[in-house]
C-alpha cells in the first residue's frame, strides 16, 4: 500500500487523542529534585515508561491501526522493530483483532522479545541489526501481501505520539523546552509538530548516540545518511535515517546533539535512581543531553521525554554492576 509521506497537522494529532483516548491514558509529568540539581534548572520527566507497553511508541500503533480497514487488518500487519515499536503494532493488532508479524534483530531483547510474543505477535528474527530485520520485512510483506507498517515513514505514527508533547504542554508547568531520543525520529518529529503548532517559541532538542548517529547526520546535512550503528541502546539504534521524520526534523528542530555510550549508561543510573522506576537506555538519553547542555538549559523549564522503560533484567545487572565497580552505591 502506498502511504502519502505528507507529514501530519496539529488537527492530526488532536484528532489522535480522541482516537486513543479510550485505550490509553494520558501519562504523568513529573519532578525530581535530584535530576533538577544535576542539570542546574527545572526539570520534569514525562513518564512514557508508564504506557501499557512500557513505550511511547503504542500511540502511533493505535493511531494507525485504529484507521485500517477491515481488509488491511484481515491481511495482518508486519512491521520491523528493536522492540517497542513492534510491541506498540503487537498492542493494537490484539486491539483490533489483527495479526501481527515482527521482524527483530537476532540479537534482540529477549525481554521485549517476549513482550512481543505475550501480545501475540509471530516474531522472525532475522540480521545483525533493526536494518536488516527492515529489509526482510519488506521482503516478506511483498510475499506475502501484509499491510507493511514502517517505524517513522508513517504520518499516523507521527500524529499519534506527539499526542505526548500535546499533554506535555497542557500539564501545568509552563515547558519551555522538551528534549526527545532520536533513533529513527517519529517521536522527535512528533513533538515538533504538536510542540511548534501549540507554541511556536518551545524549543525541541534531539539527541542520539555517537555510536549511531545516522539520524544526526542526516538532520545535518539534509539528505538520507547511513552511518555506524553501535550503541547498546535499542531505541536509538538506527543505521540510517528516514524520511519522514527528517522532513519535520529538518524544519523545526531546534538543536540536535550526540552523547556518548558511557553518558547514556550513567544518565540511566541516574534516572532509575531519582524516579525509582525502570528506564531503558534510549529513555535517559534526554538526561544525558540535559547535562551535556547545562549551559544552554539555564533558567529554562525542560520536560525530558522518558521514551520507554523495558530494560531488561540481564541489561539491567550489567549496568548496577558496572555502577558498583565504579564505587557508585550497592544495589544490595
Amino acid at each position: 500500500m502506498a502511504v502519502s509521506l505528507a507529514p501530519p497537522y496539529l488537527t492530526d494529532v488532536l484528532a489522535a487523542r480522541e482516537r486513543i483516548a479510550p485505550h490509553l491514558r494520558p501519562t504523568e509529568l513529573r519532578t525530581y529534585a535530584a535530576l533538577s540539581e544535576a542539570v542546574g534548572t527545572d526539570v520534569w520527566v514525562k513518564h512514557e515508561n508508564l504506557l501499557p507497553t512500557g513505550a511511547f511508541k503504542v500511540r502511533g500503533g493505535i493511531n494507525l491501526v485504529a484507521q485500517l480497514g477491515a481488509s488491511e487488518r484481515e491481511r495482518g500487519l508486519i512491521s520491523a522493530s528493536t522492540g517497542n515499536h513492534g510491541q506498540s503494532i503487537a498492542y493494537a493488532g490484539r486491539l483490533f483483532g489483527a495479526k501481527a508479524v515482527i521482524c527483530v534483530p537476532e540479537g534482540a531483547n529477549p525481554a521485549k522479545v517476549a513482550a512481543m510474543r505475550a501480545l501475540g505477535a509471530e516474531i522472525v528474527f532475522h540480521g545483525r541489526d533493526f536494518d536488516e530485520a527492515r529489509e526482510q520485512c519488506e521482503r516478506l510483506a511483498a510475499r506475502h501481501g501484509y499491510r507493511y507498517i514502517h517505524s517513522g515513514d508513517e504520518p499516523d505514527l507521527l500524529a499519534g505520539v506527539a499526542t505526548a508533547t500535546v499533554e506535555i504542554l497542557e500539564a501545568g508547568p509552563r515547558i519551555d523546552t522538551i528534549i526527545v531520543p532520536i533513533g529513527g525520529g517519529s517521536g522527535a518529529a512528533g513533538a515538533c509538530i504538536a510542540g511548534k503548532s501549540m507554541r511556536p517559541d518551545v524549543e525541541v532538542i534531539g539527541v542520539q548516540s555517537e555510536a549511531a548517529p545516522a539520524a544526526y547526520r542526516s538532520w545535518r546535512e539534509g539528505r538520507l545518511v547511513e552511518d555506524r550503528m553501535g550503541t547498546s541502546a535499542e531505541g536509538l539504534a538506527t543505521r540510517v535515517g528516514f524520511e519522514l521524520p527528517q522532513r519535520v526534523l529538518r524544519e523545526s528542530l531546534d538543536h540536535f546533539v550526540l552523547v556518548s555510550e558511557e553518558a547514556i549508561r550513567a544518565a540511566t543510573l541516574a534516572m532509575i535512581e531519582a524516579t525509582r522506576m525502570l528506564v531503558e537506555a534510549a529513555g535517559a538519553a534526554p538526561l544525558a543531553a540535559a547535562l551535556d547542555l547545562r549551559g544552554r538549559l539555564a533558567g529554562r523549564s525542560v520536560a525530558l521525554v522518558c521514551s520507554g522503560g523495558n530494560i531488561g533484567l540481564p541489561q539491567l545487572a550489567i549496568l548496577l554492576g558496572q555502577a558498583t565497580v565504579a564505587g557508585g552505591p550497592d544495589p544490595a
